[in-house]
């Protein structure tokens, strides 16, 4: 291949004017070193590896009631200054072999504890927490580390949800049903719902299965309400509320509900008291006898042996009257 030296010379050229230029492209320099970060809490890897957030971002531990269960948490200083951390638990019963550690600069310290399942834990999932905290000595040190403990108790799982104090009252136009669900089991449980309202003439109303928001712990309740606006104006009608979960859990109850409007009591009512009174003033008056009538003379005078008043008496009556006159 032939030589060509003016395309050398050119090429020689560019790169010369490219380092004079741009000399931090040319010249690579060594990145600054970050600033240490401060004290950090995280679940100990075993083995002696490296402790990390990625090996094991929470505690995961299950048993028996009655278990005692070992681990470790694994605290680090990187900073130039020894940090003092308090440790306790939360949401079980969790105990520490220091309850405080005193970490020397950039040295990692591993703690161990137990966790216990009390005897009589029924079985399921029991959230827990690690909570260390360190006093401010500088360097960022300073601060509040929480690391998530799942904790579950083995055993057999049962699922059981129950509807409880079921009414339906009328509120204006619309009608309001309210209840109670209950966990009965030990597994945590998100309900679903079915309503239904049967009346003298047929179905009502209907609603399909829906999930509930918000989970239920075990042996929790909750208060709910159903609103059901345009209930039927005039009919009796049982009111039925079905609630299941997974697991089998299964419940449901049933309430009355009679919809009278208040015109269709207040009429026969007022008529019903109408016509009573109008009975009971008859009766008085055939009990008094005609307005302004006495009673039957003859009868009057027979009782006292006085002659009527207004009558006169007899010629033989006033005879005697007069013959007595004369002989006094």
């Amino acid at each position: 291949m032939p030589f060509r030296p003016r395309t050398a010379v050119s090429g020689a050229i560019l790169a010369t004017a490219a380092v004079l230029l741009c000399p931090a492209a040319a010249v690579a320099r060594p990145a600054a070193a970050p600033a240490p970060p401060g004290w950090s809490a995280a679940p100990a890897p075993g083995a002696g590896a490296r402790p990390s957030d990625r090996d094991r971002p929470y505690f995961y531990l299950a048993g028996a009631p009655g278990t005692v269960m070992n681990d470790r948490l694994s605290l680090r200083n990187p900073t130039g200054r020894a940090v003092t951390v308090r440790l306790r638990g939360t949401g079980a019963r969790i105990a520490f072999a220091d309850g405080e550690v005193r970490v020397p600069p950039r040295t990692r310290a591993a703690v161990p504890f137990t966790v216990t399942v009390a005897r009589d834990a029924p079985p399921g999932d029991r959230p827990a927490a690690l909570i260390a905290t360190s006093r401010g000595t500088g360097d960022g040190a300073a601060g509040r580390h929480t690391v998530p403990v799942h904790l579950r108790v083995t055993g057999p799982a049962l699922a059981a949800l129950t509807v409880e104090n079921l009414s339906v009252r009328d509120r204006g136009e619309a009608a309001v049903i309210r209840y109670t669900l209950v966990n009965r089991g030990n597994t945590v449980l998100a309900p679903r719902l079915a309503v239904r309202a049967d009346g003298l003439f047929g179905p009502v109303l209907r609603r399909a299965v829906r999930t509930l928001p918000g989970r239920l712990a075990p042996g929790q309740s909750a208060d709910l309400t159903e609103t059901w606006a345009g209930p039927p104006a005039l009919d009796a009608v049982e009111v039925r509320l079905t609630a299941t979960a997974d697991g089998g859990a299964h419940g449901s109850a049933t309430a009355s509900y009679t919809a009278l409007p208040w015109g269709a009591v207040a009429g026969p009512a007022v008529l019903l008291a109408a016509g009573a009174g109008l009975v009971v003033v008859r009766r008085r008056r055939r009990a008094q006898g005609p307005e302004g009538e006495r009673g039957d003379p003859v009868a009057s005078a027979a009782g006292d042996g006085r002659p009527p008043e207004g009558e006169r008496a007899g010629p033989a009556a006033e005879l005697a009257g007069s013959g007595a006159g004369a002989r006094s």
